[in-house]
């Protein structure tokens, strides 16, 4: 397949490469410039030559990395599944979606347990940014996406308490001086000055192919409105500590959470925490990345 080309081959390809976050939109069948891109960027990523147009080498390896797409994800068509939670349910399931809607923005207020207009109308913003049938009901589409964009709730969130960073659990290298402590097991970052933690956010990190590293390192460098050269993404309020890894505010994982990536980074989705990360941290100062 190549530029110019389309039909049901191109639907599966542009599918396949969403899969993998190369291709976003909808999947409209022809082979144009963002599927051009999109299979530029999966080839040069595999070591394959980056010609844009799709071998028997590059649909290998893409198949060998992903699903055979369905009919109604070929098409576009999105059809709302059972009702898992609705307008007057109540319990510690609602309690838990509430909290991870909280996470990313959509539900304001405290966590109360009962599915209320307010609930409502949060599922509803929630769906119709991420492409779910707009129902306000929870399916289990709608709850596997906000899983997969959150991290399980702590017992304060579900009981509107506010927690005080804590040195509990933190890596021993991060107990001294001034440190950028990251830790992939808890999907967390904490900013700490001399065993006293200032600052905690959620991260995310790159893909099993391209892992963000682990180890001690230093803020080699800060960049305020950093695009990468390599990607052409925005990547602001960049603290490279690594190569081309470095901590930043990412506005794809504030709007999709934990169902993408980074290309390595971490990722930060907390702008106002970022902001303030970035005021305070100084060259030289460690970064500590551990399991």
């Amino acid at each position: 397949m190549s530029r110019g080309d389309s039909g049901t081959r191109v639907r599966e390809l542009q599918h396949r490469l969403r899969q993998l976050e190369w291709f976003a939109g909808d999947i409209t069948g022809r082979y144009q410039a963002a599927t051009l891109e999109a299979v530029e960027g999966f080839q040069d990523k595999r070591g394959i030559t980056a010609t844009g147009a799709v071998d028997k080498q590059t649909w290998a390896s893409l198949t060998s990395r992903t699903r055979q797409p369905s009919d109604d994800e070929l098409h576009n068509r999105l059809r709302p599944g059972s009702a898992l939670m609705r307008s007057g349910s109540a319990g510690d399931r609602v309690r838990d979606l509430q909290a991870r809607l909280k996470q990313i923005a959509w539900f304001s207020g405290s966590v109360t347990g009962t599915y209320g207009p307010v609930t409502t109308s949060a599922v509803r913003g929630f769906q119709g940014k991420r492409e779910i049938p707009v129902t306000g009901e929870v399916d289990q589409r709608t709850l596997d996406r906000l899983r997969a964009m959150t991290r399980t709730p702590s017992s304060d969130e579900l009981h509107n308490r506010t927690p005080k960073p804590s040195a509990s659990g933190l890596d021993s290298r991060c107990l001294t001086g001034r440190a950028i402590c990251v830790s992939k097991s808890s999907n967390s970052l904490v900013w700490v000055i001399d065993g006293k933690p200032q600052l905690r956010m959620d991260v995310r990190f790159g893909s099993a192919e391209l892992p963000t590293r682990e180890g001690t390192f230093s803020v080699g460098w800060k960049s305020r409105d950093h695009v990468s050269s390599l990607y052409h993404t925005r990547m602001p309020y960049a603290m490279f500590f690594s190569g081309g890894q470095a901590v930043h505010y990412s506005p794809d994982f504030a709007a999709r959470g934990y169902s993408g990536a980074s290309h390595g980074c971490v990722n930060v989705r907390n702008l106002a925490g970022i902001q303030s990360l970035f005021s305070q941290a100084r060259t030289g100062d460690k970064v500590i990345v551990y399991r």
